[in-house]
């Protein structure tokens, strides 16, 4: 348990500066962060950090595909995560 929280803080960091450094090159004209890569990070659990980037740097918050598909993806990683922990942790 103490491994999967570590990896939730880890790719909640990672997110959130990823996504800090796609808003600061597309001020800067440099090379972008792919849409793709952004959702992937989010899909891979770093629903928390991308909100955070997204509201907290108010990058993305414009594109419907991210103001409602992170929470939809983070909503369907959260009952997926407690469904297996429940089979986890429940005697059969």
């Amino acid at each position: 348990m103490k491994t999967i929280l570590i990896y939730l803080v880890v790719i909640n960091v990672v997110t959130f500066v990823i996504y800090g450094y796609d808003k600061w090159q597309s001020q800067h004209g440099g090379w972008r962060v792919s849409e793709r890569a952004l959702l992937g990070l989010v899909a891979a659990f770093g629903g928390v950090g991308a909100l955070a980037g997204m509201w907290g740097l108010r990058h993305k918050t414009k594109h419907r595909l991210f103001v409602v598909g992170v929470p939809a993806m983070m909503l369907v990683e959260f009952l997926l995560f407690n469904v297996v922990l429940y089979l986890i942790t429940s005697s059969w």
